[in-house]
């Protein structure tokens, strides 16, 4: 199953329209489960006696992340990155017709990026997966974040993330360079690049899976086999939705032994 051209059909949609795009962003943070748990991380680092000022969206994709932050809390500034250059241009138009103007938009390659000790927090979610070289690029944020800088991370689970043990033609699996990430493999990883790990979560438990596949893969799936059903797509979440919700909010206040989805918090220490 193919994920990227759903994704460009939705951004070509709201590329010229503010209103539009705010929309896409409202609908992105309350289907994704993802969202809710990302959202509540970063809520509680700005809440910190010293929040961050300057942040990097490390894969900043439509750019929901960045504009969250930047417009979310005040005297922040954002550097997002993409390796795609359309998906660039296209949020730093939005972002000027919106009058967003704490943040710059770059297009970068995050295993060749090179800041020292510019950033206080660099947020990167659902890129790792996509990515072979992970501890050059685990190395590369170290090298960018400040003393006492935090990295947070999301990515899919080894344990089924993506639906990646489903038959071929259902699963997201095909666009990822990993399966997803072990617990220990991650945190060996990242304390291998100089981090302490602070906490790993797990999301995506049981109801949270149940939700995804309701809500995420199953209109993945009608899209790919016919565009056709946008039409019908706005029917299909009237009926599902009451579903989706709850299950996604027994998903997040719901301390999961195991999920499809990892949540990671990691510092650099301060010499």
């Amino acid at each position: 199953m193919r994920y990227d051209p759903v994704k460009n059909i939705i951004g070509r949609a709201v590329r010229n329209s503010v209103v539009l795009r705010k929309l896409l962003y409202k609908l992105l943070g309350l289907l994704f489960l993802r969202e809710w748990y990302v959202k509540r991380e970063l809520r509680r680092v700005f809440r910190l006696p010293d929040p961050p000022q300057s942040v990097m969206d490390a894969g900043s994709g439509f750019g929901q992340y960045t504009y969250f932050v930047a417009t979310r809390f005040s005297g922040v500034k954002v550097y997002a990155v993409d390796v795609k250059a359309e998906q660039i241009d296209d949020c730093r138009a939005f972002f000027q017709k919106a009058g967003v103007r704490n943040v710059e938009f770059h297009v970068e390659d995050l295993t060749a990026m090179n800041h020292s000790e510019r950033f206080d927090l660099i947020l990167s979610v659902d890129v790792m997966e996509h990515i072979a070289d992970d501890a050059t690029v685990f190395r590369n944020f170290h090298r960018a974040l400040k003393q006492g800088g935090v990295v947070l991370i999301n990515t899919p689970s080894n344990l089924g993330g993506s639906d990646v043990h489903a038959p071929d033609d259902t699963s997201f699996i095909e666009e990822h360079a990993r399966a997803g990430y072990g617990v220990d493999e991650l945190r060996t990883k990242l304390e291998s690049a100089g981090f302490m790990v602070e906490r790993i979560v797990f999301s995506y438990g049981r109801w949270g899976s149940m939700a995804w596949r309701l809500g995420i893969k199953y209109p993945m799936l009608m899209l790919n086999a016919t565009k056709l059903l946008f039409i019908v797509l706005p029917f299909y979440y009237i009926f599902v939705l009451p579903i989706v919700l709850p299950l996604m909010y027994l998903d997040y206040v719901s301390k999961n032994k195991t999920g499809t989805g990892l949540l990671v918090v990691a510092g650099k220490k301060k010499n």
